[in-house]
């Protein structure tokens, strides 16, 4: 059923439905991938892919809930459709009837670990800020970082969106040329990491996401998929982990 966004968006509880209309205007509001600025658009929760600031609210309400761990490769979008024709994370599911969505992103050029379900829910769960649910990378740096630099990137530092810092900072593994950071961090900002070390003037390289809360991709292929386990969703589900 067609609804307007900013009633989607109120009984989803991410904010009134004035505070929705101030979203939307800000651009802040996506259906299927396009962002909305008007506030008469409608969408049906059961098959549109509707995010708020990057989060995925729709509840693909009736149908059977599915929980995807993927292994990203690089050179995919975190997406369902592209207008350019780039290849996108669904190209890489194969035997799903139902319709899934990416939980939270991962960067064109990033890989690792993604979630993917049709519960709203789940996904807000695992991706607000509120409940705490940690993720882990590996960094490649450019330049062997030095003491005082990453003392430096513990503390964490402010970034034109707000303040930054992760959770954990440790070293890898290092060379001459290049640095492997692992770092655990509890939010997801757009591309926050990269511009993070951007900052601190040590350009990424390569970004891997291993974990989210303590599930990990284990031994699975980049490329290849598998299905939660239920001990897996209840504990994303429960938060703080």
């Amino acid at each position: 059923m067609l609804e307007r966004l900013q009633k989607i968006i109120a009984r989803a509880g991410i904010a009134s439905r004035r505070a929705a209309e101030t979203m939307i205007r800000q651009g802040r509001v996506s259906v299927n991938g396009r962002t909305i600025t008007e506030l008469g658009t409608k969408a049906d929760t059961r098959r549109d892919e509707i995010r708020v600031d990057g989060n995925l609210i729709s509840h693909s309400q009736g149908a059977e809930k599915v929980y995807i761990l993927l292994n990203k490769p690089r050179g995919y979008l975190t997406t369902l459709h592209d207008p350019e024709g780039r290849p996108v994370v669904t190209d890489l599911i194969e035997d799903i009837a139902e319709r899934i969505f990416p939980v939270g992103r991962l960067d064109y050029d990033s890989e690792g670990l993604l979630l993917m379900t049709n519960d709203g829910d789940f996904a807000n769960r695992v991706q607000h800020p509120r409940f705490e649910v940690s993720k882990t990378y590996l960094a490649k740096i450019k330049g062997n970082i030095a003491r005082k630099d990453l003392d430096a990137i513990k503390l964490g530092t402010r970034l034109e969106d707000g303040d930054f810092r992760p959770l954990t900072v440790l070293v890898d593994k290092r060379n001459t040329k290049s640095c492997w950071l692992r770092l655990t961090i509890a939010e997801g900002r757009n591309r926050v990491i990269r511009r993070y070390f951007e900052t601190m003037g040590y350009p990424v390289m390569r970004l891997i996401r291993v974990a989210i809360g303590d599930i990990e991709t284990g031994n699975l292929k980049q490329g290849a998929y598998r299905y939660l386990k239920g001990k897996e969703i209840r504990k994303l589900n429960s938060g703080k982990n």
